[in-house]
């Protein structure tokens, strides 16, 4: 045992005496090994000996130090700035709970920050993933990012519109030496699409177009797809069919989505963008290529915002007989020219330019046509316009190879025209069926647009709506209560807001405004505000758009006055086009001398005039936000030669005015 000891004390560098160790070894030992007169030894005569060991041991271990070090066993201050701080520690501590853990032990690597990304993109928390790119992955843990890091932080930038943050990152990325992947030019493309700023975005794009080229980089069929996108958002479509071009000199195969884009880009010629999309269409019908929903809805789309533009030249186009050859062939060339697209055809059709003095021989040539018969659209009166439940000739099925009458180009200025020339709702809705596809809420949307108002086309829609399980929501009751209200008629208008009511479908402030398109009297203005109260709602400046448009065409001075009293007492400041409508009404008609003749509807003129002059000085300019969603809302503004609206004028104005009286005031 002794032994034992020795060599523990040499191991561990310590010092032990004998007595000490005397002392150990026979408290290890059992009371049964040692004898009556040894134990009554040790217990009288080395027990005091033993415990004055121990204490003096503890004496010189513990404490010792502390003594030497300072006076004070302890210091400990408290006021209530250290309690506020201990307080905001443990709400840290709460909310870093929240917060995503790190692993411990390890740092994190950069494909855990790029899981973190997407998560916080998808929950529409954009700012959160780039402050936690910025700041903790590369201030924090400087960690060296990938180029996956960069290219989520990119599409989501470019889904949200923000441009120069997205090419920041790019330039970024550049610096660090990583290359881009086809994902990385998909979003910068995509980011260039959905730019507030148009002209902006199209720079970008062809900057990045240019340094791709310079690179010789092979583009991805989705990356193409994305420039397709990008070109006909915010250039034109003559770009997009040189890139298509592009794409098909590079291998890449035409789908669906590839037509989809170049529908989009016809939505930009507002005067012939309809003849262009049908031109498009009978393209992508050559090309094997059956069409899906998206298709149809942005078909749907140039009928309602694009014209057709001249009726010779897209009878011509569109019912030449090139087209009947292709048709009679069809059948013979189906497999050989399945996905190949007459790029060069497509071309010089879309962007054909009329020589002077050739409608007369457009006319005479589609005229003699032996293949096709010609029906007017704006039928005699001996002849029934085509309903909502009848199958009307169309243009598809004229593409699609099928034999029967073709209508006439010469009318299309109206979107029910337009929608006739596809075969009407029903037989757009049944075209869908034939290829398997479903109608969406969007596709009847835009049908409440096209169709001709009425109940036969509003039940139509509903049985649609009911068939494929589509739920209607507000924006398709609008569509059909603006339709109605436009021809001004009242009862249709209420017919589909008892509908509303039947579906349980609320109404918004918008669905008033379409109201307001069929107020044209007094009464019925002032009870349309008094039912937007009643529902809750605060007339905005649109509903008083149209209730004025309506007064103004009428001459109605009286209600005229009544309206711009109740703007006043709602606080509803004009805007710009309400101003264009009301000093349309101020004006006296020309050639009009009010000494020599009298008109009914101009009684009360001078008395609008002057209160219309005092109510303009009482009333405060627009706000640049109201501005903003009204120039959205296709306002017009009217600007004078010093460059501002004659509203801002009038303002102007009256603060001088107002200010010169104040000052007046003061003095005296």
């Amino acid at each position: 045992m002794l032994t034992a000891a020795a060599r523990s004390s040499l191991r561990h560098g310590t010092k032990i005496s004998v007595s000490r160790l005397w002392i150990l070894s026979a408290a290890r030992q059992t009371p049964t090994t040692l004898s009556p007169a040894l134990s009554r030894c040790f217990s009288a005569g080395h027990a005091a000996r033993f415990a004055s060991l121990s204490a003096s041991s503890r004496e010189d271990t513990f404490g010792s130090l502390s003594k030497d070090l300072t006076s004070r066993s302890s210091f400990k201050k408290s006021s209530p700035d250290i309690r506020d701080l201990r307080h905001r520690d443990e709400e840290e501590e709460a909310d870093d709970l929240d917060k995503p853990r790190r692993r411990p032990g390890r740092r994190n690597t950069p494909y855990w920050y790029f899981l973190q990304c997407k998560k916080l993109i998808r929950e529409n928390k954009l700012q959160e993933a780039l402050d936690m790119f910025s700041r903790e992955m590369l201030q924090e843990e400087r960690l060296q990012p990938e180029e996956y890091n960069y290219s989520v932080l990119i599409g989501g930038c470019g889904r949200a519109g923000q441009l120069k943050k997205a090419f920041k990152l790019y330039n970024d990325m550049k610096k660090r030496g990583l290359e881009a992947s086809d994902a990385t030019y998909t979003a910068l493309f995509n980011a260039c699409a959905e730019s507030p700023s148009k002209h902006a975005g199209l720079q970008q794009a062809l900057k990045l177009e240019q340094e791709l080229r310079r690179k010789s980089y092979p583009l991805s069929t989705i990356t193409y797809h994305a420039l397709l996108k990008t070109h006909a958002v915010t250039n034109h479509l003559q770009a997009c069919i040189h890139t298509l071009r592009e794409m098909l000199q590079n291998g890449h195969a035409v789908t669906q989505e590839t037509f989809h884009y170049l529908l989009m880009g016809c939505l930009k010629d507002k005067e012939t963008g309809f003849r262009l999309a049908l031109q498009v269409w009978r393209q992508m019908l050559r090309s094997g290529i059956v069409p899906d929903s998206k298709n149809y809805n942005m078909l749907l789309r140039t009928a309602r915002d694009c014209g057709i533009g001249d009726s010779a030249i897209a009878t011509n186009i569109l019912l030449s007989s090139e087209s009947n050859s292709w048709r009679d062939t069809k059948d013979a060339s189906k497999e050989r020219c399945r996905a190949v697209v007459d790029l060069d055809l497509l071309e010089k059709q879309l962007f054909f330019q009329q020589e002077p003095h050739s409608n007369d021989h457009l006319q005479d040539n589609s005229e003699g046509t032996e293949s096709t018969h010609l029906v007017p659209v704006r039928q005699t009166e001996t002849v029934p316009l085509p309903t909502a439940d009848s199958v009307t000739p169309s243009l598809l099925d004229l593409f699609e190879g099928h034999q029967g009458s073709v209508l006439s180009l010469n009318a299309a200025d109206v979107t029910s025209d337009r929608l006739a020339l596809i075969g009407g709702a029903k037989g757009v809705l049944e075209k869908m069926e034939a290829s398997g596809l479903t109608p969406d809420l969007r596709t009847l949307t835009l049908l409440a647009d096209l169709v001709e108002p009425g109940y036969q086309s509003l039940q139509l829609l509903l049985r649609a709506a009911k068939q494929h399980r589509v739920k209607l929501d507000v924006a398709f009751f609008n569509s059909a209560i603006r339709k109605a209200a436009k021809t001004s008629n009242t009862d249709e208008a209420k017919a589909v807001l008892s509908v509303m009511k039947q579906r349980n479908v609320n109404v918004n402030i918008q669905t008033f405004g379409c109201l307001a398109l069929a107020c044209n009297r007094k009464e019925d203005g002032l009870q349309l505000l008094r039912d937007i109260q009643d529902a809750g709602l605060r007339p905005n400046v649109h509903v008083f758009s149209a209730l004025i448009g309506r007064a103004s065409r009428r001459l109605d001075y009286i209600y005229l006055k009544v309206l711009l009293k109740s703007m006043e007492e709602m606080s509803v400041w004009p805007n710009e086009v309400i101003i264009k409508q009301l000093e349309f009404a101020a004006q006296y008609p020309p050639n009009y001398n009010q000494y020599e003749s009298r008109n009914n509807y101009l009684v009360h003129i001078d008395g609008f005039r002057g209160y219309y002059q005092l109510w303009l000085r009482k009333m405060p300019a627009q706000s640049a936000e109201e501005e903003q969603s009204q120039s959205e809302m296709g306002g017009v503004e009217l600007t004078t030669e010093d460059g501002l609206t004659e509203a801002q004028r009038n303002q102007r104005a009256a603060a001088r005015r107002s200010k010169a009286r104040h000052s007046i005031r003061t003095v005296a």
